[in-house]
């Protein structure tokens, strides 16, 4: 998991039957263990979920930002 995080993190321990072959690339990929390579996944999961929502959203958000401001530039 991520070694710089100080707060602990809520675990839960499960038992799943997975295909070993898809295990062992996905591990090889990540270059790491089975923890933390099932992690890896259920993250990209979340963000893709997170990017699908986001993606419903276009052209429906109206936002009013000023270019010039947000880049520190002065009206004049």
């Amino acid at each position: 998991m991520n070694a710089g995080m100080n707060r602990k993190v809520r675990t839960r321990r499960v038992t799943a039957n997975l295909p070993v072959h898809l295990l062992e690339e996905a591990r090889k990929v990540t270059g790491t263990g089975i923890t933390e390579t099932l992690v890896a996944g259920l993250e990209r999961v979340r963000a893709s979920s997170a990017v699908a929502q986001a993606l419903k959203l276009r052209g429906r958000l109206k936002l009013n930002l000023d270019l010039d401001e947000l880049r520190g530039r002065s009206g004049h």
